[in-house]
């Protein structure tokens, strides 16, 4: 790294004239280019593709914008010459623009490197940047971010979910209203970016999470034992608090084996009673031991197991959320009263064990963003017997194991999506004696009516249909949400075609 890289740590450093080239231009690339050109570097932005806003906007705000294919480094990039190259996560390891730019030896940068050097734009009333909590994990990462951020509000703090629940890092950093903390969810993309960064741009966060570990985006990592290192980045340096899963033996070893700056505690969280450094469950009461003056002898309680429930937060893999955001809420000094109050009124996203209606005796269950088999293992888990819809794109992911284990459980199977072979074969072998549906693609609109057409006939008028469906969505659907929002939309058309054929029929009829 040059010298003059070293020395930019922050927003008042000298930026000007220095030549970036930007990968990417989604939300989080057009991020990363209007800092850069507020700052006065040179920026050239590369993009395959770009919506109409954003081509309009990057000259606007001084960057210059190449847009065409990117399958081989492109001559405007090597005659641009850039000192360092800051890529969107969705560019992988083996990209070729990513390989030549590690061994030509440019600085490769992501988006939370450039934010954490430039944490400094606005500070608060003591003069010091917002604290920084980090988020990751397989599952989870959404909902406990939100949580977390939920958690310290209520505590007082201006706190701010950010990252990859959708709000760039960057433009959380340079919000003129400032925060306490950010609370940034990291994908194991980001974090493998983190992984290649210099001393002078890694985070040194106050608390860091890794909720839980399992097989997912292999393709884009290479193997498990890759994806496993990037998601290990996130407690690199933390200064107080490294909480893990004490279910997820992985967690604990990227604890132990993790850099950290000397102090910071390990706080465990899972759902059985904990020891005096950790939260969990007791007598259906959620509770911390670890941030507690008399942690060896006694407990703080947060909330009750009904208490949830009565909210729809008592899933275990909610739970296990829950006790992940109180444990980093606690760790920067949340009262206990705080947390129990906060959460009698927090609601889920769509799309995470959505209730989508209850209607003639059956349960409809959105969670659409289970996208792979550690996720939907806490659905199939929370709703044993359900009539499972599961498929889509698996991503090189084998359900193998899924089905063996939870799938198994299940009162029947309705399989979408492009990969249905491998499930029908998992199936198969694994799981024999559950009826298993391939449903046969057709036009997009249509999937999910005939979904919820055979899932009634088999329900006949009793029990849950998950939508858990343990794969990406983009072979049929625009993403996750529009998944879920379709499976939703042809609930409510059964519903109502059946109010409709009752009010048909004739007194005597009925």
């Amino acid at each position: 790294m040059s010298a003059r890289l070293d020395g930019l740590t922050s927003w008042h450093a000298d930026w000007s004239g220095l030549r970036v080239a930007v990968l990417g231009l989604s939300m989080t690339g057009f991020s990363v280019a209007d800092t850069l050109t507020e700052l006065g570097a040179e920026v050239l932005v590369l993009s395959e593709g770009a919506s109409e806003e954003y081509a309009r906007l990057v000259p606007v705000i001084g960057a210059r914008l190449e847009l065409g294919p990117l399958d081989e480094v492109p001559d405007a990039l090597r005659a641009f010459d850039p000192e360092v190259v800051i890529a969107s996560p969705g560019f992988a390891p083996a990209h070729p623009i990513v390989r030549w730019t590690r061994e030509t030896g440019i600085a490769l940068w992501g988006d939370i490197e450039l934010a954490w050097r430039v944490r400094d734009k606005v500070v608060r009333a003591d003069g010091t940047p917002a604290e920084w909590v980090l988020i990751t994990g397989t599952n989870g990462k959404t909902t406990t971010t939100q949580l977390t951020a939920t958690l310290l509000s209520a505590g007082g703090l201006r706190a701010a979910p950010c990252g990859n629940i959708g709000v760039p890092v960057l433009d959380a950093v340079r919000d003129p209203g400032g925060f306490d903390v950010l609370v940034v969810e990291l994908s194991s993309h980001q974090l493998w970016y983190l992984g290649q960064s210099e001393p002078a741009g890694q985070p040194i966060p106050y608390a860091a999470t890794c909720l839980n570990l399992a097989d997912d985006h292999l393709v884009w990592h290479g193997s498990a034992d890759a994806y496993r290192d990037a998601k290990a980045v996130v407690y690199r340096n933390t200064r107080i608090a490294c909480v893990y899963n004490k279910a997820d033996l992985a967690t604990q070893h990227m604890v132990e084996e993790a850099d950290v700056v000397e102090g910071a505690r390990a706080i465990g969280f899972d759902l059985g009673t904990p020891g005096p450094s950790d939260l969990g469950v007791v007598d259906g009461i959620l509770v911390d031991r670890a941030f507690h003056a008399d942690r060896r002898h006694s407990a703080l309680e947060l909330i009750t197991v009904d208490e949830l429930r009565a909210v729809g937060l008592s899933a275990p893999h909610i739970v296990m959320n829950i006790l992940a955001a109180s444990a980093l809420a606690r760790s920067l000094g949340v009262e206990p009263a705080a947390i129990h109050d906060a959460l009698r009124t927090f609601e889920l996203d769509a799309h995470r064990i959505q209730l989508v209606a209850e209607h003639a005796g059956i349960r409809w269950v959105d969670d659409s963003k289970a996208t792979n088999p550690h996720a939907a293992a806490s659905s199939l888990r929370a709703y044993p017997g359900a009539i499972w819809v599961v498929g889509g794109d698996l991503k090189g992911v084998d359900l193998s194991d899924l089905i063996a284990e939870v799938g198994v459980g299940a009162g029947a199977a309705l399989i979408i999506g492009i990969d249905r072979e491998p499930v029908l074969t998992a199936f198969q072998r694994h799981a024999p004696l559950v009826p298993v549906y391939e449903v046969v693609p057709g036009d997009t609109g249509e999937v999910m009516d005939r979904v919820v057409e055979l899932a009634a006939e088999i329900a006949e008028g009793q029990g849950t249909v998950l939508l858990a469906p343990a794969a990406a969505s983009f072979d049929q659907f625009t993403g996750y949400a529009d998944r879920g929002v379709r499976f939703a939309q042809a609930v409510r058309t059964w519903i109502e075609r059946g109010s409709a054929d009752d009010a048909e029929e004739s007194p005597a009829q009925r």
